[in-house]
């Protein structure tokens, strides 16, 4: 079933999470600890989900584009891995290998920082600020899989230059579309 975002209210400060990454040992890593110098993309995902399949390597690009240019991303998999294992914490470091991404990939495994954001599926995007500040949320640019448009990553470039350049943000924000998170 395809779900849209939710649309967490603009300027809503980034809820706080410090979790694992299974990449490296589980070591706990924090929002404050990644959070980048000048913006944040909080990232839901998993593993096995079409829509993350469809975009992960345009996401990797964009990654590389806009993390030397201040903007951390940090992915989570909040999905229930017990009934679905292939997002298990041991196939995220699988996922992170086969589809060569550097950012980091956490598991939420109460699933408490996905209700906290009020994520809705994979993958739903969440921008913040230098101050942790909302200030766009919804797809990464029109293409899903199968319907045969570019993947672009053009609605989050807006995003990313607008920030950069310190312009207002888009009004119209389009919500992501994905399957649903796996909730417990």
């Amino acid at each position: 079933m395809d779900t849209p975002s939710n649309m967490m209210e603009l300027g809503t400060k980034a809820p706080f999470f410090e979790l694992p990454n299974p990449s490296k040992t589980n070591e706990i890593q924090s929002l404050d600890d990644l959070k980048g110098e000048k913006g944040t993309l909080v990232i839901f995902m998993c593993n096995h989900c079409p829509f993350v399949l469809h975009a992960i390597d345009k996401l990797n690009e964009l990654y590389e584009d806009y993390n030397e240019r201040g903007i951390e991303f940090i992915a989570i998999n909040s999905n229930n891995v017990e009934k679905y294992p292939a997002d298990s914490p041991e196939k995220m470091i699988e996922f992170q290998i086969e589809r060569n991404f550097d950012f980091p990939y956490l598991y939420d495994e109460s699933q408490a920082i996905a209700k906290a954001y009020d994520a809705a599926c994979t993958p739903d995007f969440f921008f913040f600020d230098e101050k942790l500040d909302l200030v766009y949320r919804g797809q990464m640019d029109d293409s899903r899989p199968g319907n045969h448009k570019d993947v672009t990553g053009e609605d989050l470039i807006i995003a990313f230059e607008n920030l950069l350049l310190g312009e207002p943000q888009e009004e119209i924000q389009r919500p992501s579309m994905g399957c649903n998170i796996k909730w417990k």
